[in-house]
């Protein structure tokens, strides 16, 4: 049985809020990630672990190719410590690769598929990066990279492979470089099923998630196996009071959020490994597609998403052909506010659905409203057991009364190591043990924590982290302008829209369309603004700081938009 310390209670008057099931304190194995699959492989071996276009893999075929692939890496030259870049979308080779670069000793570099050849140079002159496992699709990109940057090892697959019922690629087919290794061949030829055994310790790092936009220095928070094993367990824990009353045979989880950002590897890859549930992949969110592989399967028990996901499920034409209320148990939106109204849609349907908040700082996971317990509109809900939160005066860092909004800090076994090879950064937001967050917010009297504003920039739009600098410094740089300032307009579907303003110099002839078709040509795909405005003058303070709330309010005022 779990029991916290008197005073240890009594800083967390919120555990009164907690589901049943769940403990006030846990106590972590103290062992490296991947032991999270040894364990799943040894008690559900025949199990199902991945589900992609019809074939399976069981948990245990997952650990051998696992085990196999990382001795590969090992033989390859891949040392503890490396810093390897993963830039797959959700498939069965993310998730054996994931799992065996951890084997290894690698630290992985999670990088998404859409960006671009100069926000890869950043990241991987950032961490010195030596090699990149990624697909056919993105390879002009890594052309692009090479270019200028030497990577010693690079693997290639082509997504489709690791279905049965496609036929698998070839080298020369896809085109790959001498000295490039094609997927299915190198794992075919690394036979040694004998796990390495490599002294990793649970402190060790095991990925680097970037969390800013990567124009100017991108920030790379650092993830220990520590974090993800604490993760692992909170995520199974939080949901545990419905999840864990589903037979391990009938449990299953959607992974259509992508395992490149920390809130799809927690939430979806890893709680799928700890809680022996099969991953249902899906590389891209298709609406026409997520329906269709919804109705293939007779229930889905965990669905983590963001709103925008939500959204164009419960709405689609096909979502009552689906009784989707008998099909889903749990469905977890985060990454961006959820409407009150979407909310309750689910509940009606009687999904256990609920919102919660987290950081790439705190391994995804932080503060999320009880699944069976009391659920407030507006709230982002508990703290998670062994979390300390507090709500601080910005100016004094003094600890302010219930209903006084401050920023957030937070002490918890989730909060990263640091920022890689940033100590100026890491100094900023890790102090005495605490991180703070740059998130404002209050608590009320039963512990609810609700976000009110942010204290940085950042837009929130159908999950992705999009930093309104990263635009201005694209449209700056277009001979006919002169100053631009992006912000985030409030959009019932994705959350936010990105929504740019722009003073043009003069006699300049060019269009929105023409700013935006340029933004295509820079900018991956979700950064691009939906709309650009053009105005005879920006706001800015006497120092220049762009003031973005006003150019935000006055959109607000116009309405239109929800």
């Amino acid at each position: 049985m779990s029991v916290l310390a008197p005073e240890v209670a009594a800083r967390r008057p919120w555990l009164a809020g907690h589901d049943p099931d769940v403990r006030p304190t846990i106590n972590y194995p103290r062992f490296p990630a991947h032991e999270l699959l040894r364990i799943a492989a040894n008690v559900e071996p025949k199990k199902s672990a991945t589900y992609f276009y019809g074939t399976e893999i069981t948990f245990w075929e997952l650990q051998l190719k696992v085990i196999r692939l990382a001795n590969g890496f090992i033989a390859a030259g891949i040392k503890k410590g490396d810093r390897i870049g993963l830039m797959l979308p959700n498939c069965p080779q993310f998730v054996i690769t994931f799992w065996a670069l951890l084997h290894a000793g690698a630290i992985i570099v999670n990088l998404n598929a859409m960006y671009t050849a100069d926000d890869l140079l950043k990241i991987a002159t950032k961490t010195e990066m030596s090699g990149i496992v990624t697909f056919d699709t993105v390879l002009p990109v890594i052309r692009q990279l090479i270019a200028e940057y030497r990577l010693p090892f690079i693997l290639v697959t082509k997504v489709t492979d690791f279905v049965d019922a496609a036929p698998e690629s070839t080298p020369e087919g896809l085109g790959l470089e001498p000295g490039w290794h094609h997927y299915s061949q190198f794992l075919a030829t690394s036979t040694n099923e004998t796990p390495p055994g490599l002294p990793i310790d649970y402190s060790d790092p095991a990925v680097i998630q970037f969390t800013t936009g990567t124009t100017g220095s991108p920030k790379g928070a650092i993830l220990t196996h520590h974090n993800l094993v604490v993760a692992a367990y909170s995520v199974n824990e939080w949901a545990g009071s419905i999840l864990n009353l589903i037979p391990v045979p009938r449990r299953t989880v959607f992974c259509v959020l992508p395992y490149s950002h920390v809130y799809g590897e927690i939430c979806c890859l890893c709680y799928g490994i700890i809680s022996r549930s099969t991953q249902i992949l899906l590389p891209r969110f298709d609406p026409a597609e997520v329906m269709e592989t919804l109705s293939l399967f007779e229930e889905i028990t965990y669905f983590p998403a963001v709103p925008t996901m939500f959204t164009a499920v419960l709405n689609h034409p096909r979502a009552n052909e689906l009784d989707l209320g008998k099909k889903m148990g749990v469905f977890n939106s985060g990454a961006a506010p959820c409407p009150p109204a979407l909310l309750q849609k689910g509940r009606d349907l009687n999904i256990f659905v609920a919102e919660g908040w987290g950081m790439s700082e705190t391994t995804s996971l932080g503060i999320t409203n009880p699944y069976i317990g009391q659920k407030k509109d507006g709230s982002i809900g508990l703290p998670y057991p062994d979390a300390d939160v507090k709500i601080i005066d910005v100016n004094t860092g003094e600890e302010l009364p219930i209903g006084e909004r401050g920023e957030i800090v937070m002490r918890s076994p989730l909060v990263m190591k640091g920022y890689w090879n940033d100590p100026e950064e890491t100094a900023k937001v890790l102090k005495d043990g605490w991180l703070y967050t740059g998130d404002i917010a209050y608590r009320d009297e039963d512990g609810y924590i609700f976000i009110v504003d942010r204290s940085k920039d950042i837009i929130i739009s159908g999950g992705f982290n999009i930093y309104p600098r990263d635009i201005d410094e694209v449209l700056i740089k277009h001979s006919q302008v002169k100053d631009v300032i992006t912000v985030g307009i409030p959009d019932s579907y994705r959350g936010e829209m990105v929504k740019a303003f722009v003073q043009l110099i003069e006699g300049a002839t060019v269009s929105e369309a023409d700013l935006i078709a340029y933004c295509k040509e820079q900018l991956a795909a979700y950064k691009v603004p939906r709309e650009i405005e053009f105005k005879a003058s920006l706001p800015r303070t006497g120092v220049g700081k762009a003031l973005r709330r006003l150019l935000r309010d006055e959109e607000m005022a116009k309405g239109g938009h929800s």
